[in-house]
């Protein structure tokens, strides 16, 4: 059996919505990306986490959660439940494919997409895992207490507002959780390393927690 690799269409409402799956060969997880504001698929962070989960077989699918001409208005970057209800439509779309049968499914969130992925696992109780990634949980603060998704949440230790968001964020979750500081790490992780250690914290905590959910 070979790996799956291919570009989507995932049909939400009158819209489309465009998207990259990867599927291994044998995998039996996939991990969703919700990505921040003014990102798309195309992100190069998101990529490398990507191929760090390829390599522990685990498939990914990484999809613009707004179209071109929606993300030309700002408003809609931050509107949380546009971009829940988008991430609530992909995984659904996903559920029914063929080639993802069987495979449980996680989500990785950067930015503002953590709040979108928290809020959708909140209320998606199939959802193996949630991983964070310098995320805003405080946006999606009603919901924290309904996720019952095994948790990481990471931030750098040079983004003192957002880490003071993760650590308030995380006193309201009452599911598996774990917060992790990596040292020397501004908001998009831009030094040197510091993605490398992201994507190796994201790939464990997916590998240990996407196992058969009991929902």
């Amino acid at each position: 059996m070979d790996d799956y690799q291919k570009e989507v269409s995932i049909p939400a409402g009158k819209i489309s919505l465009r998207g990259e799956l990867v599927i291994p060969a044998g995998a039996k997880s996939i991990v969703i990306f919700s990505h921040g504001s003014g990102s798309s698929r195309f992100s190069m962070r998101n990529k490398q986490v990507a191929k760090y989960l390829h390599l522990k077989n685990i498939g990914t699918l990484l999809f613009d959660l707004l179209t071109e001409a929606e993300d030309i208005y700002y408003r809609n970057r931050f509107d949380i439940n546009l971009l829940t209800d988008r991430l609530v439509t992909a995984t659904r779309w996903l559920e029914v494919l063929p080639k993802a049968k069987d495979c449980v499914i996680g989500y990785f969130g950067a930015s503002t997409g953590a709040a979108s992925a928290l809020k959708a696992a909140a209320n998606m109780h199939e959802i193996g895992a949630v991983v964070s990634r310098g995320g805003r949980p405080d946006l999606a603060r009603e919901d924290l207490s309904k996720v019952k998704s095994p948790t990481l949440l990471i931030v750098g230790s040079l983004d003192p507002e957002v880490i003071q968001l993760n650590k308030d964020a995380f006193a309201q979750l009452k599911c598996e959780k774990k917060l992790t500081v990596v040292e020397g790490a501004t908001h998009l992780f831009e030094e040197s390393g510091k993605m490398e250690i992201v994507s190796a914290l994201a790939a464990n905590w997916f590998e240990n927690h996407l196992t058969s959910v009991e929902v």
